[in-house]
């Protein structure tokens, strides 16, 4: 049988719906000064969907910086990876300061969070380890398991009994192999906006030998007294063996990074095949990454801001009736209940006739007949931004509840 014979009847969960959800639902095309104000399909609205929780995708100071580094060095220095050509003075200037933010002994940088993680994994993991790993964890991370070999052990969400009863059958598991143990989750889950809870799992090392490795793609910014992390929030960043955090979200940027210790570190570089055999971060990236986490640093303003932000949106979906779920984070999820179909119309109407642009989440990614409808507020955003995005959800909500994008969800598309 011709290899793609089975695609021209199954196109994937979500391709199936290409042909109407194309260029609009999916691959939708944003214009303009990135910020909460952009243009879609040809009119401004206020949008909810972009990474850049502190703001600095379009402020002046990056912009310059960006602009300068560009000039100076152009896109292709340094040339080759790392290990063979492509180090500099900046990379490990970069990973130096990195290292001092997170408190961790060394820092490697990557080239991008989901390859870097799950390269991460492969690394760590030999045959006769064991990994557990939260359910709900980010696709970087089921990707990144998926190539491993030995045993895994997945535990329901942040459930810490379910954690224990995995752990005690991968410490079976690793007594027979004489392997080790790793354990994965994340420090904000960005889906849900929960934090993960690692000060429960870190006070059972006493019980059982493991390693942690945290993600902490949203927390890191954004979270915690300088902005450190997840980690920091809940006191336990000296427990995480390794921190991993991007700069796609709270720098606006391009690249990762892993801390812990340099050993461990050091090992990495050495191992981490999504770096030894990739093309360096460009110079202009890595001094945007300088730029950036000295801003980070050195202007809580960004981050108390963002947070207002934050508590007013969140604060004003409760009081409102909306539920939010459990979100102790930036992410902002707002769930309702309707098929695919009413979804789309939903969604169609908030852009069309309330100019409120966020992202939806649907089945397969979340329960048959669930819709979350998930906001990213940021420092840039405005207290009008949330309260005129409060109404519009209140409109539309009601329009869900009297069956109004029934008939119109119908002809988008079917369950």
């Amino acid at each position: 049988m011709d290899l793609y014979a089975k695609f021209k009847d199954d196109r994937g969960p979500l391709g199936k719906y290409s042909d109407v959800a194309h260029g609009y639902y999916a691959f939708p095309k944003l214009t303009g000064e990135i910020g909460p104000r952009m243009t879609f399909m040809g009119k401004e609205r206020v949008i909810w969907s972009i990474n850049d929780y502190l703001g600095l995708a379009n402020h002046p100071e990056v912009r310059e910086v960006d602009a300068q580094a560009a000039k100076d060095w152009g896109l292709a220095y340094p040339m080759g990876a790392r290990i063979m050509s492509g180090e500099s003075d900046y990379h490990e200037q970069l990973e130096s300061e990195l290292a001092d933010f997170i408190q961790k002994e060394s820092v490697l940088l990557l080239n991008f969070g989901f390859q870097g993680i799950m390269s991460i994994i492969d690394a760590l993991l030999s045959r006769r380890d064991a990994v557990v790993y939260d359910k709900e964890n980010h696709a970087c991370i089921y990707d990144g398991i998926r190539m491993h070999l030995g045993s895994r052990f997945a535990f329901e969400h942040n459930d810490i009994d379910s954690f224990k009863k995995q752990m005690e059958k991968a410490s079976a598991k690793v007594a027979e192999t004489g392997g080790g143990i790793l354990v994965v989750t994340e420090g904000v889950f960005g889906m849900r906006g929960e934090q993960g809870i690692l000060k429960e799992i870190v006070e059972l090392k006493k019980q059982y030998e493991f390693r942690l490795l945290v993600d902490d793609a949203h927390g890191f910014g954004t979270m915690g007294e300088t902005g450190a992390g997840a980690g920091e929030e809940q006191g336990v960043q000296d427990e995480i063996d390794l921190y991993f955090g991007t700069f796609a979200k709270s720098m606006a940027s391009i690249g990762a990074f892993v801390g812990g210790d340099k050993d461990i570190i050091n090992y990495l570089r050495y191992n981490t095949r999504s770096q030894l055999f990739a093309k360096t971060l460009p110079m202009p990236l890595v001094i945007g990454a300088l730029k950036r986490l000295e801003m980070v640093r050195t202007m809580p303003e960004l981050r108390e801001k963002l947070w207002e932000n934050v508590h007013a949106l969140q604060n004003g979906l409760r009081e409102n009736n909306f539920d939010i779920g459990q979100t102790t984070a930036c992410v902002t999820p707002v769930w309702l209940h309707g098929t695919v179909g009413e979804a789309g119309a939903l969604v169609q109407d908030m852009r069309e006739t309330y100019d409120v642009f966020c992202s939806v989440v649907l089945y397969p990614m979340i329960p048959k007949g669930t819709i979350i409808l998930r906001l990213i507020p940021t420092a840039a955003h405005s207290l009008e931004d949330v309260k005129y995005t409060i109404n519009a959800f209140s409109e539309v909500r009601q329009k869900l509840e009297d069956k109004v994008y029934l008939e119109k969800g119908a002809e988008i598309t079917t369950d």
